[in-house]
């Protein structure tokens, strides 16, 4: 029997019928090294920006509906007025994950945000924060990095970490 991760690391391209999508919420540098680097590891990577004005206006998640079984949300700035409307509107879809970047020292915003929306306790506590393996991450790239490898070992099961379990 033939290893599928096998061909893939020797050169194969990766199996584009997963389904695997990765929603990056507002445009910014992280999000920009995200969707440049997920279709590498089989995402189909979209942006989601609600302000027009950032160029990336999809119309919400209304826009990437049927996509989003199974999909993975990022949200790349904790900062925007929109977060509460923005994680509201995903947490109200199919998707299999969601996540906030932010300092793990601090309670995120989001959780007031969502609490002011009327969101459920139960629903609020399926936001991930922080996101990403604690690589110690600065750049954006590193941010993207360790986002991107955590999503992979949650997908596949993993703990992320050193620690390798036999197959």
């Amino acid at each position: 029997m033939t290893d599928p991760g096998c061909g893939v690391a020797h050169g194969a391209p990766a199996d584009e019928a997963t389904g695997r999508v990765l929603v990056a919420v507002f445009a910014s540098p992280v999000a920009e090294v995200l969707l440049r680097w997920a279709p590498e590891l089989g995402f189909r990577a979209r942006l989601l920006d609600p302000d027009p004005a950032r160029g990336a206006d999809l119309g919400g998640f209304a826009e990437v509906d049927g996509e989003l079984v199974d999909a993975d949300v990022i949200v790349t700035d904790h900062h925007r007025p929109e977060l509460g409307e923005v994680l509201r509107d995903a947490l109200a879809r199919p998707v299999r994950w969601v996540g906030v970047m932010g300092n793990p020292r601090h309670e995120g915003p989001h959780v007031a945000a969502l609490a002011v929306l009327g969101v459920p306790p139960e629903e609020v506590a399926r936001v991930h924060r922080p996101i990403g393996l604690d690589i110690g991450s600065r750049t954006p790239a590193e941010i993207a990095l360790s986002t991107l490898a955590g999503l992979l070992a949650d997908r596949n099961g993993r703990s992320g970490g050193f620690a390798h379990r036999p197959t």
